[in-house]
């Protein structure tokens, strides 16, 4: 219970310093989208190097790990079939919002989450792979092909994922891990040095938008909204704790690894990707502030009756 309070505390301090940023206008109007892009070209790709590199592949695949990705296509396909077929958005739009909800906060969150909770760092590794060799590249790859002109040719379909930043730091750290070889630190200082400003950039970007922002406003993106954080926050794990014990029969610990990772709030990359393609930032903004309010319940209660 106190790594979750932990993990929310830290999240919320460092949003609030960008709200107070933001309000004193001390660093500019354009501070948010710079952040987010230093986040998405430099700082992300460094952080993410670092932790795949030093990752055991051997503990990639677990039952829990199977269950939180069941649960994550289930609740990816079921958004965007709605915002797609009822609500007719664009395709850029149907994939912020689908990242909003089910797009989880495995890389700050998790990892407290993870210590604390459940007493096992690995277990979110499986989460933070799958989200940054699959998930998050097939949405970037969307996001890419739809801001672009006319139909894409196979050629840069296939260099789709060499021109991502995220993607290239993410393959690299897992060839480094397959062949063993564990790099002196005079090489990985630099990287590790820049990596660490990605969280805190991230959060920070995110703060200093939110003046003027009203979550549980009425608009257009309403609807959107309110079903994106539904699905994140209580379908999402309800269907891991069903796939994990009635499909898996996963043991009792790997089925609450399941319901916590699957619990966690949008990450606040979803934000950052909106910025990065100029779509649906009002919509990713409030879905990563109202889930992470939300969430917090989410896992109190999943603790709760499952421990």
């Amino acid at each position: 219970m106190a790594g979750v309070l932990s993990g929310f505390t830290t999240i919320w301090a460092l949003a609030a310093l960008g709200y107070v940023l933001a309000r004193r206008r001390l660093l500019g109007e354009h501070a948010p989208r710079v952040l987010g892009q230093l986040v998405f070209s430099v700082a992300g790709p460094a952080l993410l190097f670092t932790t795949l590199s030093r990752t055991s592949l051997d503990r990639i695949v677990t039952g829990a790990s199977l269950a939180f990705v069941a649960s994550t296509i289930v609740v990816a396909v079921l958004y965007a079939l709605v915002a797609r077929l009822v609500w007719r958005r664009d395709a850029r739009t149907v994939t912020i919002g689908t990242l909003g909800a089910s797009y989880v906060n495995a890389g700050n969150m998790g990892l407290a989450i993870a210590a604390y909770v459940l007493g096992d760092v690995s277990l979110v590794v499986p989460v933070l792979l799958f989200q940054l060799l699959i998930f998050g590249p097939i949405a970037l790859a969307v996001l890419d092909l739809a801001s672009g002109q006319g139909r894409p040719s196979a050629a840069r379909l296939a260099l789709l994922p060499v021109r991502n930043p995220l993607m290239i730091a993410s393959a690299a750290g897992i060839l480094v891990a397959a062949t063993g070889w564990h790099p002196p630190d005079l090489l990985l200082e630099p990287f590790e040095l820049v990596g660490a400003a990605a969280v805190p950039a991230a959060l920070l970007a995110f703060g200093m938008s939110l003046p003027g922002a009203r979550p549980l406003r009425d608009g257009p993106d309403a609807p959107e909204r309110y079903l994106a954080v539904a699905l994140k926050v209580v379908v999402q794990p309800l269907l891991a704790y069903l796939i994990g014990r009635l499909v898996l029969d996963l043991p009792d610990h790997q089925v609450f690894a399941a319901v916590i990772t699957a619990a966690l709030p949008t990450a606040q990359n979803v934000f950052v990707f909106a910025l990065r393609y100029r779509t649906a930032e009002s919509l990713a903004r409030d879905v990563v502030m109202l889930s992470t309010l939300v969430s917090a319940l989410a896992m109190i209660v999943a603790a709760v009756f499952l421990v």
